[in-house]
């Protein structure tokens, strides 16, 4: 094992190096001695006067071995032939996060759920008596399971003995979402279509505007409570105001962000400047927030409103979106597909996540956004799974914590207390005056947006990171940052360097329309959450990239060579 390898390196280079002091002009095959245990202690001993430490190391290699040479002959059978066989399979993810959830609490009334991950939106506060069910209102969230707003509705359901009907509102265009994004978020909703039934909870897909179908449905079939989901930006929480300026006055209306692991509003009451103000006000409130979920189980309030079949290809048939940019082959949607991720990450990728995240011709990142984004899977379960399988890479666990928690839940609160999180009007004065102090600097290269999404610019490695996107519905992490800086420097102004970027990364990106996406670009073009550089044409004190960099960090033509980049010309 890795662990095994590190520890017998440990001991080979103590004794090594001991060796060399004694014989300093001899070569010694360690692998041939160590053969002997015994020839290892007595050696050691006699020769070197090995100190205990070194002893220690090296017996309790032994005696591991030892243990687990006996341990194997042990097995049962069926054990053997799992561990031989390979990986564990996805199955057995859902399964073990099943049993968790069991472990947990029998159901969410057993639960101590956290009151402030509620906003009560309503001047309503009760569901009041003779009404046909709770409705949860999804949309951010789509997922049955590890959902606070999901288990938040059911318990107000049980409690009020009532059915839970869950509502979906499907609108035919959003932002710049393309068929891409709507195959994968309507295949998801599938997979929890079918959950709901198996639990006796009604799933309801309405067509249109929330403002219309929400209050409608509450109002035709006298439901007593609605509970949504939370979401920073301006669009949805338009969303939710209107669905709430339209319930009926009786009728609570209450929020659960289910999105966080600590919710935006405990987190802070302000916009935060940068990860290190708002890091020990999220860590501060892990012990609280950072919990294992209970299940959502079985309703025991049977429905008399049946929810009618939903015929999905016809769905699809109905939006009005572009179907030029279609769905991406790689990319499992749903959330046993984002659990498949997971598990692979956890598996394959995590002990590298720390040393190679950076680099993107390694395969060491979770690959987690487009779940995360629509909500398949919980960012707090792949927490908690990170956690309790990567106990032997610290250093990878710390570093997908920091990006999955801190750098997550910054992007929150700043488009929930910033609505100008997509333009220049949110970045910080001296951002906005460096930016406009280099408004007219000479660009030596100027793109127009055509030529950027084709990927027909000078730099091969540019062109290969905006073919990645194109292609796979998600760039590198780190190019992403590479990606919107030159957009930058290759624009006419910054407004149009952020409208571009914003545009390319909605459109491609499966995590498209996301406060890390608006951020990411915000950081990258406005200088958010950042600090003013040495000064330079264009870029003024925005933090720079270059081509040379990216060099001395990875191996650029092996990026260009898989993604086909090709070095256009101006004519």
């Amino acid at each position: 094992s890795d662990r095994d390898r590190c520890l017998l390196h440990s001991i080979k280079q103590n004794v090594h190096a001991r060796l060399l002091l004694v014989f300093p002009n001899k070569h010694f095959d360690f692998h041939s001695a160590i053969v002997s245990s015994a020839f290892v202690f007595c050696f050691m001993r006699i020769l070197l006067r090995v100190d205990c430490c070194v002893l220690r190391q090296t017996g309790r290699y032994f005696a591991t071995m030892k243990k687990a040479s006996s341990s194997k002959s042990d097995e049962p059978a069926a054990k053997k032939a799992k561990i031989e066989g390979g990986p564990i399979k996805v199955e057995d993810f859902v399964d073990k996060f099943k049993a968790i959830r069991k472990e947990t609490a029998k159901s969410v009334l057993d639960f101590d759920f956290k009151k402030k991950r509620i906003r009560i939106l309503s001047d309503a506060k009760e569901v009041e008596e003779g009404k046909a069910g709770v409705v949860y209102w999804m949309s951010r969230d789509a997922r049955v399971q590890d959902n606070w707003a999901f288990l938040f509705a059911q318990k107000l359901a049980m409690k009020n003995e009532l059915p839970l009907h869950v509502c979906f509102s499907l609108v035919p265009k959003f932002l710049e979402a393309t068929i891409r994004h709507y195959k994968f978020m309507l295949k998801g909703l599938e997979e929890v279509a079918r959950e709901c039934e198996s639990l006796d909870i009604q799933f309801h897909m309405l067509t249109g505007m929330a403002k219309d179908t929400v209050p409608k449905f509450v109002k035709t079939h006298k439901m007593g409570a609605v509970v949504c989901d939370f979401s920073p930006l301006r669009v949805p929480a338009q969303w939710v105001e209107d669905v709430r300026k339209a319930l009926p006055k009786e009728v609570p209306l209450c929020q659960v962000d289910a999105h966080n692991v600590v919710p935006v509003w405990v987190t802070s009451e302000k916009l935060e400047y940068a990860a290190r103000t708002i890091r020990t006000k999220v860590n501060n409130n892990l012990n609280t927030y950072l919990t294992q979920f209970p299940p959502v189980v079985k309703h025991p309030h049977k429905a008399k409103l049946k929810a009618e079949p939903i015929d999905w290809p016809k769905l699809v048939d109905t939006l009005q979106v572009d179907r030029t940019v279609d769905e991406v082959a790689w990319a499992v949607p749903g959330y046993t597909g984002g659990v498949g991720t997971l598990q692979s990450f956890v598996e394959k990728r995590l002990r590298k996540f720390n040393a190679k995240r950076n680099d993107p011709t390694d395969d060491a990142l979770s690959n987690l956004s487009p779940w995360f984004h629509f909500g398949q899977i919980s960012v707090q379960r792949a927490i908690l799974a990170v956690k309790k399988y990567g106990k032997g890479f610290s250093e990878g666990v710390a570093s997908f914590c920091e990006e999955a928690i801190v750098r997550r839940e910054l992007s929150d609160n700043f488009c929930f207390y910033n609505k100008n999180y997509d333009n220049l009007k949110g970045a910080y004065d001296w951002a906005r005056k460096t930016l406009d102090d280099h408004r007219k600097d000479k660009r030596t290269h100027v793109y127009t947006r055509e030529q950027l999404e084709q990927a027909k610019t000078h730099d091969d490695l540019w062109n290969s990171a905006q073919l990645q996107m194109v292609k796979e519905g998600k760039m590198h992490g780190f190019l992403r940052m590479y990606w919107a800086k030159k957009i930058l420097e290759w624009t006419s102004s910054p407004e149009e360097a952020l409208e571009t970027a914003i545009y390319l990364n909605d459109r491609y990106q499966l995590d498209g329309r996301d406060p890390n996406g608006y951020v990411g670009c915000m950081w990258s073009i406005a200088g958010i959450h950042d600090q003013g550089w040495r000064e330079r044409e264009v870029f003024g004190k925005i933090r720079y990239m270059n081509y040379e960099g990216c060099k001395r960090k990875f191996d650029v033509a092996a990026f260009v060579a898989r993604y086909g980049g090709k070095v256009y010309k101006n004519k």
